[in-house]
């Protein structure tokens, strides 16, 4: 019998460290490109105001990896601010023809006080 001998396994190289920040910025990217997509689709016309910020947004992640300067004004690990997320969520719904409504109540007295 002519058998041949087990082959050694090639050991494993270890797996690449995540780079969170540049899963943050293709994350944004893909975000903003879907929205673009989504209006176009739809066929919605998108101001003059928030195709300039879907525009601009795009250019600063592609250049500085994050669309703001300011560190008080997004987490650590995010590539967008807390308010440029939400106005582009705001777009999307827009592109979709999603009516979102206020969720918040005006301020009003207990009974009985």
């Amino acid at each position: 019998m002519n058998r041949k001998p087990p082959k050694t396994p090639k050991p494993r190289k270890p797996p690449k460290p995540i780079d969170h920040k540049a899963q943050a910025k293709r994350a944004a990217l893909n975000a903003l490109r879907r929205a673009q997509r989504h209006a176009e689709r739809a066929g919605v016309k998108l101001s003059e105001w928030e195709g300039e910020f879907l525009g601009s947004v795009t250019d600063r992640l592609k250049t500085f990896g994050r669309a703001f300067g300011d560190p008080e004004k997004g987490a650590p690990g995010q590539a967008l601010s807390a308010l440029q997320t939400v106005k582009l969520k705001e777009i999307t719904a827009k592109a979709k023809g999603e009516k979102k409504e206020l969720k918040r109540r005006p301020f009003r007295r207990k009974p009985g006080s």
